[in-house]
């Protein structure tokens, strides 16, 4: 008896507008799913002022174009990144989604829709952090106590780290699920 072929799953990591691959939240996510033999698809861009005009077409067009067709099981995005949110819930794609602008009415919309598999995480001291504007939703919405937007604490680097490592265990729980 032949067994069931498997296929790796795939994980889109997305960045923000000055929040790169090349950053700790996302360098590190790689990492991760990279020790849980996950595939990551990691574009990079350049947000002009066409792409701060409208966030959401810009985020989906560069998504199409990095996944070529395929649907991946999971997206981590940083900020900027999290206008994907609208495509993620339209495609039925779980998130975690690191510090999501909530000031954007179609990211807000978005995460209200957002199931159960679906995380965003934002900091305390960032303005643009404001999880009372989602109302009910069924994702899990997590504050990161004296983060501010990179989710870093100003002038701790020491607090910064050990805030982003609990933030990267979430990360790492959510890609650990999708290899159990």
């Amino acid at each position: 008896m032949t067994a069931p072929a498997t296929t790796t799953p795939l994980v889109l990591v997305l960045p923000g507008a000055g929040y790169g691959q090349q950053a700790p939240l996302l360098w590190w996510t790689r990492a991760i799913a990279a020790q849980h033999g996950v595939e990551v698809v990691a574009p990079a861009w350049t947000v002009d002022a066409a792409a701060k005009d409208d966030p959401v077409a810009f985020v989906e067009r560069q998504v199409a174009g990095a996944l070529d067709g395929r649907r991946p099981d999971l997206v981590v995005a940083k900020s900027f990144g999290c206008s994907a949110l609208p495509w993620a819930v339209r495609h039925d794609v779980d998130g975690v989604w690191l510090t999501p602008v909530l000031t954007d009415p179609a990211v807000v919309a978005a995460l209200a829709a957002a199931g159960t598999g679906s995380l965003a995480v934002g900091g305390s001291a960032d303005p643009i952090w404001l999880p009372s504007a989602v109302g009910t939703t069924l994702a899990g919405l997590h504050t990161v106590d004296g983060a501010d937007h990179a989710l870093e604490v100003r002038g701790d680097w020491r607090g910064s780290q050990r805030l982003q490592t609990e933030v990267l265990a979430l990360v790492d729980e959510r890609l650990r699920a999708l290899v159990s």
